[in-house]
């Protein structure tokens, strides 16, 4: 059950009167997140909700701004061992209770489900979790009980870069674009790319924030992969796999591109390959983006690949080695990466909107980068290009590819975007708007 509903950067929701006000655990210099209405509104509606997303992204930070009181079961041990032998006892304290980590001991799921039927009220606990257990640990129904907020690292909006004066919204509803502009430039945006939407590494030069990312990507081979997933991995192969992933970045690679492309003694098989792929998936690192299930109206096919990307695209420029000089002089990685920050802060925005974003290629060869999809059926095209010299190219593409869509099936697009890293927002005469992703928000 999702918990996305519409948000502004405005603070949450007074709670109920007989709440216990939330406490304001969250460090000083919190920067307010996209996900924030959607904790509060959720912390109105039902007593538990679990905040998923990679480790880093500020998933923390965010719950104890929402929370009277915490339990920091990664950090303290003794926390943690309490809870495995009497998970009920850590769940005592002013609510709303923020329980981090929480899947490094199962047993508090069936606790905290009980403990909810006894209490019958919301807002009574924030489990935030970096991995996703395993099926059966949550085999046990949260219906009417959970609901669950996505976070990733911040969009541009959320990190200050972009004014957000146009809003993804208001394209889905059929609203303009013009006069919005961005300072961001090409330049700008390799230190962003390299930097990322990590909370921590905001105002870090490129450089550094690389090497920690460096540092983050090893762990998480060592350490991280093999407890969320419950199997032993060798770290260098999946070091390997994330080199792969990397050079394969907004590309739909196949499972046996990637086993190939890989490699190594001895080579990593299809099933090691899948494997593997499902323990990123788990601790939300990669994040494919998956086909758009529409009708075409030619004999073309849709192909069935997902895109490839890690959930920020800092990961794949760690993994590459990448600076922002090294990018500037290779601009088709740089605009890669590009488009992977771009499906990043989409992703962000549209769950404000109750939206899921796709991408499309016929087997003629017409695509979308992206595609933004409402619920009532409302959805946006979209094309990613890096400079401002390639708008016709993108433009001539994304009309000849909603030209495909078969629109008795979908309806025409509220809009057709062409997302550009620099430059102002306007309207062609062809019915294309030009946004620069320095001015795209929620």
């Amino acid at each position: 059950m999702s918990a996305e509903v519409p948000v502004s950067r405005v603070q949450p929701p007074a709670a109920p009167a007989d709440a216990v006000p939330p406490a304001a655990l969250a460090p000083d210099g919190y920067l307010p997140r996209v996900a924030d209405a959607a904790m509060a509104s959720a912390l109105e509606a039902v007593p538990i909700v679990v905040v998923e997303g990679v480790k880093g992204c500020g998933k923390t930070w965010t719950g104890l701004r929402h929370a009277a009181s915490k339990v920091m079961l990664a950090d303290t041990p003794a926390a943690r061992q309490g809870a495995e032998v009497v998970p009920r006892h850590v769940l005592r304290g002013p609510r709303p209770r923020l329980l981090d980590e929480w899947q490094t001991v199962p047993s508090i799921w069936d606790a905290a489900r009980h403990v909810v039927d006894e209490a019958r009220q919301a807002g009574c606990f924030v489990f935030t979790g970096s991995a996703r257990p395993a099926d059966d640990v949550t085999r046990h129904s949260g219906a009417g009980r959970v609901r669950r907020v996505r976070m990733r690292p911040m969009s541009l909006f959320e990190s200050g870069e972009s004014d957000g004066s146009v809003s993804l919204g208001a394209l889905l509803d059929g609203g303009g674009c013009d006069g919005a502009g961005s300072d961001v430039t090409v330049t700008d945006m390799a230190e962003i790319v390299c930097r990322g939407g990590w909370p921590r590494n905001l105002g870090r030069p490129a450089e550094a924030a690389g090497e920690l990312l460096e540092g983050y990507l090893d762990e998480m081979a060592r350490l991280d992969l093999p407890e969320a997933s419950g199997r032993r991995h060798n770290p260098a192969r999946v070091m390997r796999l994330l080199a792969s992933l990397a050079r394969n970045t907004a590309s739909p690679a196949s499972l046996t591109t990637l086993a190939r492309d890989v490699a190594g003694d001895p080579p990593l098989s299809w099933s090691a390959t899948a494997g593997y792929l499902d323990a990123l998936e788990r601790v939300f690192l990669v994040e494919d983006l998956p086909v758009w299930p529409v009708r075409l109206r030619s004999r073309a096919r849709l192909q069935q690949s997902p895109k490839r990307h890690f959930v920020d695209p800092s990961l794949a420029a760690a993994v590459l080695g990448a600076t922002p000089s090294r990018l500037l002089d290779d601009l088709a990685t740089l605009g890669l990466l590009f488009e992977s920050l771009v499906v990043r802060d989409l992703r962000v925005y549209a769950s404000v909107s109750r939206a899921e974003v796709y991408h499309a290629r016929s087997s003629y060869g017409h695509e979308f980068d992206a595609v933004v999809e409402r619920r009532d059926g409302a959805w946006l095209a979209v094309e990613v290009k890096l400079g401002a010299g390639r708008v016709d190219d993108a433009a001539r593409s994304l009309l000849r590819a909603c030209a495909e869509v078969d629109t008795s099936d979908r309806g025409e697009p509220a809009d057709k975007l062409v997302i550009t890293a620099a430059g102002y927002a306007y309207r062609r005469p062809d019915g294309i708007s030009v946004v620069p992703i320095g001015a795209l928000g929620p």
